[in-house]
């Protein structure tokens, strides 16, 4: 596939060779219908002669004979006809029985070709226009029938050579040729370079596009040209995507980084306690006890850890959720409940709590809402209040999280949905968790073509709204 693509065509040569190969179709069309237009005239011109003279000829002829003259001569006679002859036409006076009464001088001793059907069609009095060939020249042939005193006595035939006329039409071919030729050859030219000069902006960006993959330097950056065209706004989007292609890649490296962090310390705790185990700790039931018991909420917190994590590449996947009519109110006591069960010493209560009914997940909504009150018992400390409550909006139902915890600080609230994050006195680890949890309830609000919003001041608390909206 890669010495396929090496042997492909550069753009510019493609787009010479349809410019110059749109430009020769134009061409050919032009030269011919130039050429049929000129040949047509020409020959029409040379018909009109030949009809003319011949028509000249007759007229002559009858003029010289009258009743009389006919009468006691008892033939037809011919008037001068020196005044007929040019050099490149011919002419000749066939009577009926086809014996030739007469031709001009410049035949000498040949004849214009008359073959018997041209002879019966004269002699009915039709005309005949005809191309014949005599030695190396075609010669045009206009036969008449030559009536006088209302008998038809003959016919009178002219002829015009066509070697001059053919010999300018091959000339005019070849100039047509000649000069199309030299067109397309100056436009070929031409339009390599304006093609070679109006891709070189890409050919820069390419170029500067590898040297930027080749250094694996996501942070640089395309030069931006003044004028924004399509190259201009090419820059602008190649710029934007090595922009989003750095913060996925620092994402990444920051994800690696976390869950390494994370998964380092249960684990060192679970070697820990093995090791203690194996060196006598079995033989002690208090200590045997503590050390199961440190595993088992090791093994629980990386259990929580792994499946935040599916969670949220499921989420990344684009996984679609299975929506349904839910009961808010209903949903927000369930909660209410499972909160007092892990509440410790902090107090839970309801506050307004309106009926509201919405389309979306239960479960993953169940989820949310048991996210923002484990991080708001987590942060309140004992004596302190969570307060949950479902209010309507126009056009949307909201529920909101509300302690009276630590609060945080405001330089860390854009931050508080990226996973992992933690500040540094709020979210430490001594607190538990996975550090997953916001960055989950925002995911699920958003899938539900929702949002979440947060107040909070440090040492006053914070309150977590979840804004869903609500059917027509």
């Amino acid at each position: 596939m890669s010495s396929a693509r090496s042997k492909a065509m550069p753009i510019r040569a493609r787009l010479t060779l349809w410019y110059v190969g749109l430009l020769a179709f134009v061409l050919v069309i032009f030269d011919v219908a130039v050429y049929a237009v000129l040949a047509y005239r020409t020959y029409a011109d040379v018909d009109r002669q030949v009809q003319t003279l011949a028509d000249q000829i007759v007229m002559s002829i009858r003029a010289e004979n009258n009743p009389l003259s006919v009468l006691v001569s008892g033939r037809v006679r011919l008037p001068p006809m020196d005044a007929f002859s040019t050099p490149d036409t011919y002419w000749q006076i066939v009577r009926a029985d086809g014996i030739i009464a007469a031709r001009s001088a410049n035949l000498g001793d040949q004849n214009l070709p008359l073959d018997s059907e041209t002879l019966q069609k004269t002699g009915q009095g039709e005309s005949v226009l005809a191309t014949v060939r005599a030695g190396n020249a075609r010669v045009r042939i206009f036969s008449t029938p030559l009536v006088v005193l209302r008998n038809n006595v003959g016919t009178v035939q002219v002829g015009a050579s066509l070697q001059s006329v053919d010999a300018t039409l091959r000339r005019v071919a070849g100039l047509l040729t000649a000069g199309s030729f030299l067109a397309i050859l100056a436009a070929g030219i031409v339009g390599f370079a304006l093609a070679r000069t109006a891709l070189r902006p890409i050919d820069q960006v390419t170029q500067a596009a590898l040297r930027i993959t080749r250094a694996e330097d996501l942070s640089r950056r395309l030069p931006e040209p003044t004028v924004q065209d399509e190259v201009g706004r090419l820059t602008a989007t190649f710029n934007e995507m090595l922009g989003r292609l750095e913060d996925l890649f620092r994402a990444q490296q920051h994800l690696v980084a976390d869950v390494s962090h994370e998964l380092r310390t249960p684990l060192t705790t679970i070697q820990g306690n093995l090791d203690l185990l194996r060196r006598g700790a079995l033989e002690d039931p208090d200590a045997r006890r503590e050390a199961l018991r440190a595993i088992e909420v090791d093994v629980g917190a990386m259990s929580r850890l792994v499946t935040d994590l599916l969670l949220l590449a499921q989420a990344d996947a684009g996984v679609k959720l299975e929506f349904q009519p839910v009961e808010l109110d209903t949903l927000l006591l369930d909660v209410y409940r499972q909160a007092q069960r892990l509440s410790q010493g902090v107090r839970v209560k309801l506050g307004e709590e309106d009926q509201a009914l919405v389309m979306g997940d239960p479960d993953r909504l169940r989820q949310l809402l048991l996210n923002l009150v484990d991080n708001a018992l987590k942060y309140t400390p004992p004596g302190g209040e969570v307060t949950l409550s479902l209010q309507r909006e126009p056009g949307w139902v909201c529920i909101s999280v509300a302690d009276t915890g630590i609060g945080i600080p405001p330089e860390d609230l854009p931050h508080i949905f990226e996973r992992f994050y933690r500040s540094d006195k709020a979210r430490t680890r001594g607190k538990g968790g996975t550090g997953l949890g916001l960055a989950i309830a925002k995911w699920i609000a958003k899938a539900h073509n929702g949002r979440i919003t947060v107040e909070s001041a440090p040492g006053k608390g914070s309150t977590f709204t979840v804004w869903l909206p609500s059917p027509a």
